[in-house]
């Protein structure tokens, strides 16, 4: 899969299908429009997920939002949906001033060579959000494609979208957050040093460091599944600061893997979170906090390792 992030690589020879969105998180409503675009791929489309690199709204209210997904992850997941191209395309002020009609001749049909166009009920485009599925509708005769309209996915009556996602993660609601996006959430990213406690007390980790614009759960200890190397292992993760040995100022993500050793220093690792289990606390010494973290990853293994069989 290519990700594109310059305006100038945004150019195709041959005939695409193209959804448009934020696609904050990839969930079970964005993979409505991604299962309709590969439909078109079988047509012989080259299948294109456009989204910009900053939300409108954030650049125009001066505060980038924290993301469900890095752009690694972003990356990651469009492919395993089967997405050909992933456009994050500069928010720049060219793109900004953009009229709706403008933006469907030079992106789409110039560049793209458009032959189908899938969006959302509620999608708009194009200076001050003038553009919407009318707008789509109306211009497909004049520049060639065909137009596909979703309907918004539900689950127990409520409407799927990021901003509910958003809600049920600031509450530390993993199990209803994995079920809203259809996958589970995770952290991805490569293995840091960190203080090596654990590998004094007999519970070595691994550590991550989230970028700044990743969102994150609550801070607090979680049972998870960690792939890595093509391998899963059951987990328990720390979010937060280590108060009792380290109190860090970054947040980190650490978490000990069952069942697993070596160095893994530099490797990828993807952190899949299914559970939160309590507070990140301080701990009056070191042993009370290993105490913990025994008790913390015996309440998480049973939980992870019946979700492991499903997912191995």
């Amino acid at each position: 899969m290519r990700c594109i992030k310059e305006i100038e690589e945004i150019r195709s020879e041959r005939r695409t299908a193209v959804t448009l969105g934020k696609f904050d998180g990839f969930h079970r409503g964005h993979q409505k429009l991604l299962f309709e675009l590969c439909e078109a791929r079988k047509q012989g489309c080259l299948s294109v997920v456009f989204s910009f690199d900053t939300p409108p709204k954030a650049y125009i209210d001066g505060e980038p939002p924290k993301a469900l997904l890095s752009r690694r992850e972003k990356c990651d997941l469009a492919e395993k949906l089967e997405a050909d191209w992933l456009i994050v395309c500069p928010f720049t002020d060219e793109i900004r001033n953009m009229t709706a009609e403008r933006f469907v001749k030079e992106i789409l049909a110039d560049r793209l060579h458009v032959k189908r166009v899938v969006a959302g009920v509620d999608f708009r485009f194009g200076c001050q959000r003038s553009g919407d599925v009318e707008t789509l509708r109306r211009l497909s005769g004049e520049y060639g494609y065909e137009l596909s309209v979703i309907e918004k996915e539900r689950d127990h009556g409520q409407v799927i979208s990021s901003t509910l996602i958003r809600e049920r993660l600031s509450e530390g609601d993993m199990e209803r957050v994995n079920q809203l996006l259809g996958y589970p959430f995770h952290v991805t990213g490569e293995i840091i040093h960190g203080a090596r406690l654990g590998r004094t007390i007999g519970m070595p980790t691994i550590n991550l460091r989230p970028g700044a614009d990743k969102l994150l759960p609550p801070n607090g200890v979680y049972a998870s599944i960690v792939e890595l190397e093509g391998k899963l292992y059951s987990g328990v993760t720390n979010i937060g600061y280590k108060p009792t040995v380290s109190g860090d100022h970054v947040c980190g993500v650490e978490t000990y893997l069952q069942d697993a050793s070596g160095d893994f220093y530099g490797k990828t690792a993807q952190v899949r979170f299914y559970k939160y289990q309590r507070p990140e606390r301080k701990f009056d010494s070191v042993e009370e906090l290993k105490a913990q973290m025994h008790r913390d990853a015996e309440q998480a293994k049973e939980y992870t390792d019946k979700r492991k069989e499903k997912e191995g």
